[in-house]
């Protein structure tokens, strides 16, 4: 029988545009002493370390870590692009429920530079080559940036299959800023409007700039530990991971080509159905949910890839505003990836961060009333879903 999982400490930093952050140890050491001081202990109690981030050295959590000191942990570094940081995550409780550690922490951490996202895949022995193959077959090579071309390809296919209005892709981004105008760790705090979104350069139909989330600066960081620990160190009722679900690419991502399946759609699906099996936990029974919405596409498919609303069933979702306070679900209430920003080592971490403080009541003008349970869904192209539920 594994131990459960108990996360006793989270900590974030407000993020940042490239050029206008610390450096990233920096940045992930504020992160990570938050989060040592939300759990009341020293980072003597920690027994091993894992660091998130993509653009870096190979060492770079070292660098960061030893921030707090040099206590010999083993540290263990991990890339897998925009999910990084819930891979961290996922590790880290792996050793906890394994019985290998007591007490683990985690941090992502990422330092952009301007235009990061917007990267060209030339190198054919870049590990997105087979994506880059998809989109040449469904849609052509054009001159926008590759990831918008491959989530508003997505939702191109979705337009083409629903009748699904561009209105509504949009009205994604603007419930995103309403949220992030709660949220003082947000990039973005401005609020815009559906004309305002619709307005703004289109990128790659049906995405405009402001349906694309932004390069990003920033850092988040989880302590993780076992329930003798918590209880040794006086935590009572800690909010804990129910279940936690890692899928890749199917071979559907590739040979049906779709760029609906291409973006992970199928990776989504299955991790959904793995957690909530392993959990015991349907979609019904959700509160709060953090999603992985870096263009407006992708989080109107995941509705539906996660069982929030029927296959088709996206446009009257938002439409009933069922993705909101009031409706089913509260979705990304930190503003999400489009208007919190996506410094994609620190991503997952943050996510786990704000549910946390949902499950505890403490997500001030955010608070989802009565939360219990939250679910946080991470994806990276590459590729990986990592999907993970929380109780209190």
């Amino acid at each position: 029988m594994s131990t459960k999982v108990n996360v006793l400490g989270v900590g974030m930093i407000k993020f940042a545009k490239p050029g206008a952050s610390d450096d990233y140890n920096v940045m992930a050491a504020k992160a990570m002493r938050e989060a040592l001081k939300d759990a009341s202990i020293d980072f003597s109690a920690v027994q091993q370390a894992y660091a998130g981030y993509v653009y870096g050295d190979s060492t770079c959590g070292q660098r960061a870590i030893y921030e707090l000191g040099n206590t010999g942990i083993p540290v263990f570094n991990v890339n897998n692009n925009c999910s990084t940081g819930s891979s961290a995550l996922m590790l880290g409780a792996q050793a906890i429920a394994g019985g290998a550690a007591e007490c683990v922490l985690v941090v992502g951490f990422e330092k952009m530079e301007k235009g990061a996202l917007g990267a060209k895949f030339t190198d054919r022995t870049n590990p997105l080559d087979q994506h880059v193959d998809v989109m040449n077959r469904v849609q052509g090579f054009t001159q926008a940036p590759p990831a918008a071309q491959m989530f508003g390809g997505a939702g191109r296919e979705y337009r083409w299959k629903y009748g699904t209005k561009k209105e509504t892709f949009a009205k994604i981004t603007v419930k995103a800023r309403q949220h992030a105008s709660n949220n003082p760790y947000a990039l973005f705090s401005n609020t815009l409007s559906l004309q305002e979104v619709l307005d703004a350069p289109e990128v790659f139909d049906p995405l405009t700039r402001y349906q694309c989330c932004p390069p990003t600066c920033g850092a988040a960081a989880a302590i993780l530990c076992s329930d003798a620990f918590a209880k040794k160190h006086g935590a009572i009722d800690p909010v804990y991971i129910a279940a936690q679900v890692m899928t890749t690419d199917y071979r559907s991502s590739f040979d049906e080509d779709s760029m609906i399946k291409m973006i992970g759609y199928d990776m989504a699906k299955e991790a959904a159905s793995q957690l909530y099996e392993k959990a015991g936990i349907g979609p019904k029974d959700v509160d709060v949910i953090e999603l992985h919405d870096c263009f407006s596409a992708n989080e109107l498919l995941t509705y539906e890839a996660i069982g929030l609303c029927p296959e088709g069933g996206a446009e009257k979702f938002i439409e009933d505003g069922d993705n909101t306070y009031g409706g089913k679900y509260v979705t990304n209430p930190s503003g999400g990836l489009l208007s919190k920003g996506h410094p994609l080592g620190a991503t997952g971490l943050a996510q786990c961060t704000e549910l946390v403080w949902q499950l505890r009541g403490t997500a001030d003008k955010r608070q989802v009333a009565g939360a219990k349970i939250a679910l946080q869904h991470n994806l990276g192209l590459g590729g990986a879903c990592v999907m993970t539920m929380y109780r209190k």
